[in-house]
């Protein structure tokens, strides 16, 4: 396996399709139903640079099941929460999803997820993603890439989603404020919040190839400065288990 360049995580609340993004953009593809840890890695050619990109939770239950430990399938949802900052160690950019059609999973994204990027790359940019944009009144969109580009889409009268373009503007802006950064220095908000569907393929080449653009000068300052912090699956060894069956 080629060694990655770069890292591109995608962070989440369970269901709001996280992975069917993944299989969307890498495999053409979409899955109703995820269960197994096919889609949770992915190597992408980008250029000169190879670029890993994770899908946490459904990597967190295979290295768990490396370990002996039984465990529910909860794709998306996090229930070890505290390998989410292991795997967010280092990235170059973390992709927050939510569900346009439920503000539950915004919320979640400030008050469970934000805190697990505190191990990422200290110049880590953020993109917040609103998918399933096909189940909403709004969902007359075509299955590619043809019509003009928009980041974001205004909440109109004829709309019922619950979460509107202007709410993940705030949720960047606060973030920024987390990681105590100039507005100034760092990419503008309403070009970093997409809405996408990973069921007709609406704006998710535009989602990725966006955010990968801008971690190539990332990669190129990391490459400068030594290699980055990562961590390899695939050199994962289990450890010996304890009679409980979980790792020692």
């Amino acid at each position: 396996m080629k060694k990655p360049d770069g890292k591109v995580v995608l962070l989440g609340d369970m269901n709001v399709g996280k992975t069917s993004l993944l299989h969307r953009y890498m495999e053409r593809r979409f899955q109703e139903t995820v269960s197994t840890v096919g889609g949770a890695f992915y190597l992408k050619q980008w250029g000169p640079y190879n670029i890993s990109i994770w899908d946490t939770a459904v990597l967190g239950l295979w290295l768990l099941s490396l370990c002996g430990v039984t465990v529910l399938s909860l794709p998306g949802r996090e229930q070890f929460h505290g390998l989410g900052s292991m795997y967010c160690r280092g990235a170059a950019a973390v992709i927050l999803t939510y569900d346009v059609n439920s503000l539950q999973s915004l919320t979640e994204l400030e008050e469970r997820f934000l805190a697990l990027t505190d191990s990422a790359s200290a110049d880590c940019i953020f993109a917040i993603v609103g998918n399933k944009v096909d189940l909403s009144d709004d969902s007359a969109l075509p299955p590619d890439e043809s019509r003009p580009e928009k980041s974001v889409a205004s909440c109109g009268s004829k709309v019922r989603k619950q979460v509107c373009a202007e709410d993940a503007i705030a949720l960047y802006k606060k973030i920024l404020k987390y990681k105590m950064l100039d507005e100034k220095d760092v990419p503008a908000a309403e070009k970093m919040c997409f809405e996408t569907s990973a069921k007709t393929g609406y704006k998710v080449d535009y989602l990725f190839e966006t955010v990968f653009e801008m971690v190539v000068p990332i990669i190129v300052r990391q490459k400068a400065e030594g290699p980055p912090q990562t961590v390899d699956i695939t050199d994962y060894k289990p450890a010996k288990r304890t009679k409980s069956g979980c790792c020692a």
